[in-house]
């Protein structure tokens, strides 16, 4: 059930993001500009996993990379504000290390709710230091925090996609802290 519910929101977010890139590919070419619709569909096709080009390369570094246990990297791509009131964080783990690692336990927190609903990201949080407040992980109605779930193992050198949703800041803070347990805590910045 939860693998369900979050696989449905991962489509609905990628679908989000498709729909916004394609508007704003739409509305940059208002000039009869039609040698752009090429650029916009290879954006798209480059979150299908396509290879991208040297342009888009440069686009790729991430926001920010926390680094854990025995080269196990989470490397931050976006840190979307979204109209439904929440941020959602994008962005992947990586294995520079030479064997397979298991993805740690601690960082699903120790929340009684979120420690039923089994290995997630559910322990991270936002830090607003200017506001000096922390944002958790949002949650659906039967408590499964709304991030990435069934983590398990990653072998060397393979990259996992990982999405968390936390509640929206002020729209005048865009730089928050991420902390993640068990990895190194990193400055990232809201778009949006």
């Amino acid at each position: 059930m939860s693998m369900r519910f979050t696989e449905r929101a991962r489509r609905r977010m990628v679908a989000l993001f498709l729909a916004a890139g394609l508007a704003l590919g739409t509305a940059s070419c208002g000039d009869g500009g039609d040698d752009k619709k090429p650029d916009t569909s290879a954006s798209a096709s480059k979150g299908r996993g396509s290879a991208p080009s040297a342009q888009e390369g440069k686009s790729e570094a991430p926001l920010a990379e926390l680094k854990g246990k025995d080269g196990l990297l989470l490397q931050i791509t976006s840190a979307q504000r979204d109209a439904g009131g929440f941020v959602t964080v994008n962005g992947q783990f990586k294995n520079d290390g030479s064997d397979s690692l298991t993805i740690p336990a601690e960082l699903r927190g120790d929340e009684t709710e979120i420690l039923k609903h089994g290995t997630s990201l559910g322990g991270a949080t936002l830090v607003d230091s200017t506001g000096k407040k922390r944002y958790y992980v949002l949650r659906d109605t039967d408590g499964r925090p709304l991030t990435t779930t069934g983590l398990t193992t990653i072998e060397s050198g393979q990259t996992i996609p990982v999405f968390l949703q936390f509640p929206t800041p002020p729209t005048s803070t865009t730089d928050v802290m991420l902390q993640v347990p068990t990895f190194s805590s990193a400055p990232i910045k809201i778009s949006g």
